[in-house]
């Protein structure tokens, strides 16, 4: 969750030298890469089955249209509330869907949840700038990212059900490389600030560190967890983004994401303590 909260900060930066597909395509490469080594041995085994094989499918093409996304919104809009946004929204999203297809979702669990869909709502400052400030041109992109990476959630969850964990994440990685190369500028690559120190430390943050690393333990989480707990672990972020937003791009902490950030860490621990 660390990762994934500095990542909305390093998106706002590495958005200054490479177009979103180009971004997009280097992402997923080298997450591929990052990934190969442990899976090395298990790739001459593998035994993959029509039904994981298609859903390996759509989960890349859903990974590929929320990066999209997200790139697009972390340049048009601010990197810290649209983080906090999405991350909020997104359980919810989760649960909705969770609900739909296995209706094991309790009440107490709704109530855990709201509490921190209340925290995220006040980080936003929803109640002064009212609801329709969600939808602005600046945070379309935004509410795409949220609901996109709901429904990848459940269906990665699934996917993992027959299938292991760390090949599927390797593979998903490697389709929506293999996706995003076909939108490559390829003369873009020229551009000599790629070799900058601030570039290639932001890009391997949202890369290597959010991806590889964050977005790979989160997948791997779900067939264990679940997909409304794991779903439930991104209300850590909005704190985080926002602290990073902060430090990094000097946006202003006021009190409303403080308490925002600690009804969000409150509705984590309630809905793990209610499901332990």
């Amino acid at each position: 969750m660390i990762s994934w909260g500095l990542a909305w900060t390093n998106a706002k930066i590495v958005n200054e030298y490479l177009n979103h597909y180009n971004l997009t395509f280097l992402r997923f490469f080298l997450g591929f890469l990052s990934l190969l080594p442990f899976c090395f041995k298990k790739i001459f085994n593998i035994n993959i089955s029509v039904k994981v094989a298609i859903n390996i499918c759509i989960a890349s093409g859903l990974f590929y249209l929320y990066n999209i996304c997200f790139f697009q919104a972390t340049s048009f809009g601010d990197a810290g509330r649209g983080g906090v946004f999405v991350t909020t929204t997104n359980p919810l999203i989760t649960f909705m869907l969770a609900s739909i297809i296995s209706k094991k979702i309790t009440g107490s669990q709704l109530f855990n949840i709201s509490i921190g869909i209340l925290g995220g709502l006040l980080i936003m400052d929803i109640f002064d700038g009212g609801f329709l400030s969600l939808f602005s041109q600046d945070n379309k992109y935004f509410i795409l990212c949220s609901v996109v990476w709901g429904i990848m959630t459940i269906v990665m969850k699934y996917g993992q059900e027959e299938f292991d964990s760390l090949l599927y994440v390797m593979l998903c990685y490697l389709l929506t490389a293999i996706i995003s190369v076909f939108f490559v500028d390829i003369g873009e690559f020229s551009n000599s600030n790629l070799l900058s120190t601030k570039f290639l430390v932001n890009f391997f943050f949202v890369s290597i560190g959010a991806m590889s690393f964050g977005t790979s333990i989160y997948i791997y989480s779900i067939p264990i967890i679940g997909p409304v707990r794991a779903s439930v672990f991104i209300f850590l972020v909005p704190f985080i983004a926002m602290s990073f937003a902060s430090m990094i791009l000097g946006e202003q902490i006021t009190y409303n994401i403080v308490v925002g950030g600690l009804l969000s860490l409150v509705s984590v621990y309630l809905v793990n303590r209610n499901d332990s």
